[in-house]
C-alpha cells in the first residue's frame, strides 16, 4: 500500500545505521520517517533539525509519546493503528508538494536605480535562465532518450505501478501528448519537476526533448487574454517570513508552475491526533498574467489537454519571471501573495540576459556549445562530462573535435589536473596529425591593407582567469608604447598587457561580482585620459563610469553614477561621451557637468533617424561628429555636432551578411580619412565603410568555417601608431594584431 505512493522505502532495525543513512542522504532528497515510540525518543532529537527531513510519524500505543513529540514541529502524528497511520502518510504525501518550502522559485534580489533598473546580477538566477534556453535549442537523440528511460526504471525499481507507466510511455508517447503526460499522475511530472527544482543538469539534459514538446504545445495554445490565476499551498512560517524580504523583487520559476483559474477555498488540513498544527501557514498566490507582454516563456490554459480537465489548469513554463508585488494577511483567506508576470521589455535583467544568451549564439545549439556554456558559468565538472560526451559522438574529421580536445585540456588544467590536461593535449595532437594540411589561402579583396593572418598578442590560452588568459574581452586601446589595455569582461577586470609579454597585469577589479569602488562587474569599454594619466572605464553591471589612476595602484573615482553605460569616447576638449543602452541615448559630459547633454538618440527605442536601439561602442572625430554602433538596428549612425538627427553611414539594411548589411555591430574606429571600421560581430568580420557608400568592404574575417587565425567574434578595435589593427576576439578569448601591408 505504502510502496505504490512512496517510491523508495528503506527499513532499519539498527538505530545507529538508520541515523548514519539519514545524515549521509542527499540534501536534495526529502525523507519521511516512520518510527516506533521507543526508537523515536532516541533518534528524533538527533535528526529533526536536518533540512532534508520532511516529516516524522510515530507508531506507538504509549500515549506519553505525544508529550515529548510536541517539541518537534516535523513530527506529524502519533498513532497506534498502523493502517490509519499509513493512510495518513499517503494523504500527507499527496499534499506534500503544497507544504514544502518554495523549491519552485528562484529569488533574485536586485539593487536598482531610481528608474527601477537592476544594477547587479544574481548568478544562479541567470544560470537557470541560460540553462533552459540552451536545452530548448539542443536537439535530443535516441541514445539520450534511452538513457533517460534507463534512469527512470532504476529510480522506480520494484514500483510496479510506475514501471507500467514507463512501459506505456515508451510505447505510446508522442509530442502531441506531452501536456497530457505531464498532468497525469505518473513518473513523468515527478521526475521532470524534481530535476528542474534541484537543477539536476544531467536529468534536465536527458529530458530536454520532452521539455521542448511541452514548450511547443504551450506556444500553440498560448493564452490570448489577460488572466488572474491562483495557487493554494501551505508554507512554513520561516519560509513565509523569508519571502517577505523579497517584496518588489523578481522571482523566476525553476520548474513548471501549475495554477488554476478557479479561486480555491481555504483548506486547513487538521487531525485531532496531529501533534503540530501551527508550523505552516495557508498561502494563496494570486498571479496576474498578460500574454501581450511576454513572448519568450509561454503560458496557457491546458484544460483540454489535461488528464484532469475540470481543474481549469493554467501552466507556466520554467524561466517565467514574476514581480513579487504584495504579501498581505486576510482573516478568511490566510496569507495572499500577489505576483505579476514580467514584461519582456521591462524586467531589469533583460539586457544582461540578452547579452549572456548571445554568448551562446542563436538558433540550434550543439553539444559543444552547450558544454562551453556550462564552462563559462563555472560548472567545470558538468562541462567536462558533456565535452567528453561530445568527443565520443563526433567523427574524426569534425572541426569541433579539435576544439573539444583543446577545451578539455584547458578545463582540466584549471582544475589543477595537469596529467589529464596533458592527456587531452596529446589527443588533440594525434587527431591533428590524421588530418591532411589545407594548402588553401584566404583571398583578399583589393582594398585589404592588413595581413590576413593575425598574431595573438594577448590571451589565446583558452578561457580562464589566469594572467595569460582572458574571458570575453570587450573594449581595448593601445598606448603609445604599444601597451594594450583590455576590458576583460567576464573576469571583471582591466588587464594591462605590455608589448611582447606573455602575461598581463591586473590594474583594476579581478574579484567576482564585487561592488566596491575599486571593483568591477563586466567592464565593457575603456579609454585613455592622457591629460590626467588615467583610464576611464565603463563599469557595465555596476551602472557607472569610473576613473582609474595609472600612477596610484587601483585608485578609482566614480565620475558618473547610475548610468547603464556600454560605450565611451573622449573628444579633443576632454569631454566624455557615454552611450546608455537602456535609455537608448548618448550623453556628453563637459567639465563640471552634473547631468550631461544628450547628443544622440534620447527619443525612445526605435529605428528612426533620431532614435537608437541598444547603442554600444562610440567614436568622436576632430569635428565633434559622433559615430554610434546602433547594435539592434544593425547600423552605424553619425551625429554631427548639435544635430537633432543622425545619418546612416554603415549598414541599416536589416540584419544580414551581405556587403550592405551588418549583424550586431560593436567596436568602431574612424580614421583621419573618414573611413569607418566596424566590428561586424555576428558576421565574424571587420568591415570598412566609406561615407555615402551603400556597400562596405571586408577588411578581416568572412571565411568562418576555415581553420584560420582570423576567424573570430570581434568586439573592440584599436590602431597603434603604425596603423596595425588590433581586434578583441571575445569568442576565442584573445587580442589579435593584424600587421599593415606596406605600400
Amino acid at each position: 500500500m505504502l510502496r505504490a505512493t512512496i517510491n523508495h522505502i528503506k527499513k532499519f532495525d539498527d538505530l545507529d545505521k538508520c541515523k548514519k543513512y539519514i545524515e549521509e542522504a542527499s540534501k536534495d532528497d526529502k525523507l519521511v520517517l516512520l518510527i516506533s515510540g521507543q526508537f523515536g525518543r532516541q533518534l528524533v532529537p538527533l535528526i529533526h533539525q536536518l533540512q532534508h527531513i520532511s516529516a516524522i510519524y510515530i507508531y506507538s500505543e504509549d500515549k506519553n509519546n505525544k508529550i515529548w513529540a510536541r517539541d518537534f514541529r516535523k513530527l506529524k502524528i502519533v498513532k497506534s493503528d498502523l493502517e490509519m497511520l499509513v493512510s495518513r502518510i499517503i494523504e500527507d504525501h499527496k499534499h506534500r508538494s503544497n507544504t514544502e518550502e518554495l523549491v519552485w522559485i528562484n529569488m533574485h534580489t536586485t539593487t536598482s536605480d531610481a528608474e527601477g533598473i537592476s544594477t547587479v546580477i544574481n548568478s544562479p538566477f541567470v544560470f537557470s535562465q541560460l540553462l533552459i534556453d540552451s536545452l530548448l535549442r539542443l536537439k535530443s537523440n535516441e541514445m539520450d532518450i534511452n538513457e533517460l528511460m534507463y534512469c527512470c526504471k532504476k529510480e522506480y525499481e520494484g514500483n510496479h505501478v510506475e514501471l507500467a507507466n514507463l512501459n506505456e510511455f515508451q510505447k505510446e508517447y508522442s509530442p502531441e501528448k506531452a501536456l497530457w503526460w505531464y498532468t497525469r499522475e505518473s513518473f513523468f511530472y515527478k521526475t521532470l519537476n524534481a530535476a528542474l527544482c534541484t537543477q539536476n543538469i544531467h536529468m534536465m539534459f536527458l529530458y530536454r526533448s520532452f521539455l521542448y514538446d511541452i514548450y511547443h504545445q504551450l506556444q500553440q495554445c498560448q493564452s490570448k487574454c489577460s488572466v488572474r490565476v491562483y495557487r493554494r499551498q501551505q508554507m512554513s512560517i520561516d519560509a513565509l517570513y523569508d519571502l517577505q524580504n523579497y517584496r518588489g523583487q523578481l522571482v523566476s520559476v525553476k520548474s513548471f508552475l501549475s495554477t488554476t483559474r478557479r479561486k480555491p477555498i481555504t483548506d486547513f488540513y487538521k487531525d485531532v491526533d496531529t501533534i503540530q498544527q501551527n508550523s505552516f501557514e495557508q498561502v494563496l498566490f494570486e498571479i496576474d498574467a498578460d500574454p501581450k507582454v511576454v513572448t519568450t516563456t509561454p503560458f496557457a490554459d491546458i484544460s483540454k489537454y489535461s488528464d484532469f480537465f475540470l481543474e481549469l489548469e493554467v501552466l507556466f513554463m520554467p524561466n517565467s519571471i514574476f514581480r513579487l508585488n504584495t504579501i498581505d494577511y486576510d482573516d478568511n483567506q490566510g496569507w495572499i501573495i500577489g505576483m505579476s508576470l514580467c514584461n519582456d521589455d521591462d524586467h531589469s535583467l533583460k539586457e544582461i540576459l540578452g547579452h549572456m544568451k548571445k554568448q551562446n549564439g542563436i538558433g540550434e545549439m550543439n553539444l559543444y556549445t552547450f558544454s562551453k556554456m556550462l564552462w563559462k558559468m563555472g560548472k567545470f565538472d558538468q562541462a567536462k562530462m558533456y565535452y567528453i560526451r561530445c568527443v565520443n559522438e563526433l567523427s574524426d574529421n569534425d572541426s569541433l573535435l579539435f576544439k573539444a580536445y583543446e577545451d578539455l585540456a584547458e578545463i582540466t588544467s584549471q582544475q589543477n589536473n595537469y596529467d589529464e590536461s596533458m592527456k587531452w593535449q596529446q589527443k588533440l595532437s594525434d587527431a591533428e596529425k590524421k588530418i591532411p594540411k589545407n594548402d588553401g589561402h584566404i583571398k583578399s579583396s583589393e582594398s585589404v591593407e592588413w595581413k590576413q593572418d593575425g598574431i595573438t598578442v594577448c590571451g589565446g590560452n583558452g578561457i580562464g582567469h589566469k594572467l595569460n588568459q582572458l574571458d570575453g574581452p570587450q573594449g581595448i586601446f593601445i598606448d603609445n608604447d604599444t601597451t594594450i589595455y583590455i576590458a576583460d569582461f567576464f573576469n571583471n577586470r582591466i588587464i594591462q598587457w605590455k608589448s611582447n609579454e606573455t602575461t598581463g597585469q591586473i590594474i583594476a577589479g579581478g574579484n567576482t561580482y564585487e561592488h566596491g569602488t575599486n571593483q568591477l562587474i563586466y567592464p565593457k569599454s575603456i579609454i585613455n585620459d592622457k591629460q590626467r594619466n588615467s583610464l576611464i572605464i565603463c563599469d557595465f553591471m555596476n551602472g557607472r563610469v569610473i576613473r582609474l589612476s595609472k600612477q596610484i595602484k587601483k585608485k578609482t573615482k566614480i565620475l558618473i553614477p547610475n548610468i547603464h553605460c556600454s560605450g565611451l569616447t573622449m573628444d579633443k576638449n576632454e569631454s566624455i561621451y557615454v552611450s546608455d543602452w537602456t535609455k537608448n541615448e548618448v550623453r556628453r559630459w563637459r567639465k563640471g557637468d552634473r547631468n550631461g547633454t544628450i547628443v544622440a538618440g534620447g527619443n525612445g527605442k526605435g529605428n528612426n533617424s533620431d532614435q537608437l536601439n541598444v547603442p554600444t561602442y562610440i567614436f568622436v572625430d576632430d569635428d565633434y561628429s559622433l559615430y554610434v554602433s546602433d547594435m539592434r538596428n544593425h547600423r552605424v549612425m553619425k551625429w554631427e555636432k548639435d544635430a537633432k538627427e543622425g545619418i546612416i553611414v554603415a549598414g541599416g539594411n536589416g540584419q544580414g551578411n551581405s556587403l550592405k548589411q551588418l549583424s550586431n555591430p560593436q567596436g568602431i574606429i574612424v580614421d583621419h580619412l573618414g573611413e569607418i571600421y566596424v566590428a561586424d560581430s555576428w558576421n565574424h568580420r571587420v568591415m570598412r565603410w566609406y561615407e555615402e557608400e551603400e556597400d562596405g568592404e571586408i577588411v578581416l574575417g568572412r571565411n568562418r568555417n576555415e581553420a584560420k587565425t582570423n576567424q573570430f567574434f570581434p568586439s573592440g578595435l584599436s590602431f597603434d601608431s603604425e596603423r596595425n589593427l588590433y581586434v578583441g576576439d571575445q569568442e576565442n578569448n584573445q587580442i589579435q594584431k593584424f600587421e599593415i601591408i606596406p605600400d
